[in-house]
Formats: C-alpha cells, sequence, structure tokens
C-alpha cells in the first residue's frame, strides 16, 4: 500500500513542486493551501507523513503540528522555513517534529527526510505489536540500554543504578535532539539553531557547540556506553550512532 503524504503550503508553486516531486518516488500525496484545510484533512483521512510549511497566513506550521500531534500522533511531520534564524526550531522540536529542513531544500534532501520520517513511523507501530492503533500514552521521553542505563528525558537526567547525572537544559535540549534522531548528522550550526536559538555562520557554529559537547560528554563519563555513541563527524558535526540496543 502506498504511503499517504500531506503538502501543506500556501505557495502554489512550492505546493504543486512537492507533489510532484513526491508522487515521482511513488507516494499517494495531496496537497492543501493553508493550515485550517492541513487539520480538516488529518481528521478525517489517514495520513502518514505530512510536509508543512511554517509561515502561512491563519493557521501557522507551528500550530498545524500541535493540532495534528494531538488527532493524528503517528503522522511524522517535516517542517519547512526558509526563516532559519528564529527560535521556532526549539518550539518544533519540542512538538517532536521529525524533521526541520531550511528553504529551498534539494529534492534528494526531501526524498531523503520522508524515507526516514517513514521508516520511523514503522518501526514505532511494530514497536507496539504492529497496531496502527493511536496510544493514549504520551511520547516517550524515557530511553533504556541493555546495560540499565536509563535517559530521562524529561526530567533531564541520566541514571544507571546509583549514578545520576543531571543535565542543564541546554545540554537536556543537545541530548534531546542526537537521541531522538539516531543516525542522522547534524552539522554544528544545525544543532546551535536547534539547541540554542539562533543561526551562526558555518565558521562560528562550531565554537559555540564545543564547550556545549564538551559538557554533556563530561557528565556522560559515568556512562560509557552513553558517551561512546556520540560521535563526532570530521568537519561536519555530531551524530549519536545505535548499536541495537
Amino acid at each position: 500500500m502506498k504511503s499517504i503524504i500531506l503538502v501543506v503550503d500556501d505557495e502554489p508553486v512550492a505546493r504543486q513542486s512537492l507533489s510532484d516531486i513526491l508522487r515521482l518516488e511513488g507516494y499517494g500525496v495531496s496537497a492543501v493551501p493553508n493550515g485550517q484545510a492541513a487539520v480538516e484533512y488529518v481528521r478525517t483521512h489517514a495520513v502518514d507523513l505530512m510536509v508543512v510549511d511554517l509561515r502561512m497566513p491563519g493557521m501557522d506550521g507551528l500550530e498545524v503540528i500541535q493540532v495534528v500531534n494531538q488527532t493524528s500522533p503517528d503522522t511524522e511531520v517535516i517542517l519547512l522555513t526558509a526563516y532559519g534564524s528564529t527560535e521556532t526550531a526549539i518550539q518544533a522540536l519540542r512538538l517532536r517534529v521529525h524533521d526541520y529542513l531550511l528553504k529551498p531544500a534539494l529534492p534528494a534532501q526531501i526524498v531523503a527526510s520522508v524515507k526516514k520520517g517513514l521508516a520511523r513511523r514503522e518501526a514505532r507501530i511494530k514497536g507496539r505489536g504492529g497496531s496502527g492503533l493511536t496510544p493514549s500514552e504520551e511520547p516517550v521521553s524515557e530511553f533504556r540500554l541493555k546495560d540499565g542505563t536509563v535517559a530521562d528525558l524529561s526530567r533531564r537526567l541520566i541514571r544507571k543504578h546509583k549514578k545520576v547525572a543531571h543535565l542543564t537544559p541546554a545540554e537536556g535540549r543537545l541530548f534531546r535532539v542526537l537521541l531522538e534522531n539516531p543516525g542522522k548528522v547534524f552539522s554544528h550550526r544545525d544543532l546551535v539553531l536547534l539547541v540554542q536559538g539562533y543561526d551562526t555562520s558555518p565558521q562560528e557554529a562550531p565554537e559555540v557547540l564545543r564547550p556545549l559537547v564538551s559538557r554533556l560528554r563530561h557528565k556522560l563519563e559515568e556512562f560509557p556506553n552513553l558517551m561512546n555513541r556520540i560521535s563526532s563527524v570530521r568537519g561536519t558535526g555530531y551524530v549519536y550512532e545505535e548499536n541495537g540496543d
């Protein structure tokens, strides 16, 4: 069965272009011109993934996501924006957006993000026993490893038996971004935007980020099974690497 994708953008050219790109990849695509139409569509149709523009007249992208998270929490969301210097990246992160792409995004970027989002959705549903039913519980904020290490993202703490490490808000945001996106390489600039809420140049971003990463790694020294998974990608940024736990 085809995956169903909803494109939400008030610009006709962008809406048509995104729809064409995704249809060529074999997806079932519907498109709507505003946030209210998106909400109504999701309430009456099954949607696997939604690609939504941030800035639209009336209901903006973040407001749409808030409603969709309540009515269809299994729908993955990719947020598109031309305004990457705003603090909306942090808001998007709190709303558990799958990806945050800056316009103009290349077709290959969009397709890759969609594939990862759909794979994440499928894995989550299989983890519940293959049921597509909407879970009543809150999104998972606690991750457990086989060695007994627990990362509690809502309380910003890491624990293993009697060992406990408390994270600052910034450290917690950084750790959440990496932990919730295993295998995804984030650039220094993207991480500064997502964690600190402001845009920097590619040259400045590593200098801003390094002290924060260093403090996080220091706190994770007591939990090597976590610390060793946060890897530096030379000249690019950082990635959280899963090994099956």
